[in-house]
């Protein structure tokens, strides 16, 4: 069975991040999306268990996909989901950039393969931090964030 897996804390899952969930999941019989546990303390930050509730949601009907916790490395979540690839999103040369060290990095660590997917236009300038940003200055966000059912 091939396995991936797609972490991050989104902090919230946006548009962007639903865009890559959508586009990975042809390439693999199972894609594991790691939602960073709560050791990560962030201000205003839902719980480990409510963003992955909300995401679980979205994808209710999509038996490929499944949604927990992680904690600690990356490539420690793919060795105990049986993943041989990370998916990652890329919008800008700085997130390549980022990507690419880590990516080399987890090779050597692990021997996963990092798998990265370019944002689509549209999405190039979402990100949890811009929206987390609008919200706070009471923005509409829901244009942003996911809200269909797959």
């Amino acid at each position: 069975m091939r396995t991936g897996i797609f972490v991050g804390s989104f902090n919230p899952f946006t548009i962007g991040h639903d865009s890559i969930v959508t586009r990975a999941l042809p390439l693999f019989d199972r894609l594991v999306i790691g939602v960073v546990g709560d050791q990560v303390h962030k201000p205003n930050m839902p719980s480990a268990e409510e963003r992955i509730k909300a995401i679980a949601d979205l994808y209710r009907d999509e038996p490929r996909i499944e949604v927990k916790p992680y904690y600690g490395l990356a490539v420690d979540f793919a060795r105990a989901e049986n993943a041989h690839f990370i998916v990652k999103g890329v919008r800008t040369v700085k997130d390549f950039e980022y990507e690419r060290e880590q990516a080399d990095i987890n090779r050597q660590l692990s021997g996963v393969e990092t798998i990265l997917l370019y944002s689509e236009p549209q999405f190039s300038s979402i990100s949890s931090t811009m929206v987390r940003e609008l919200q706070h200055f009471g923005v509409d966000v829901s244009p942003y964030l996911p809200n269909k059912t797959h």
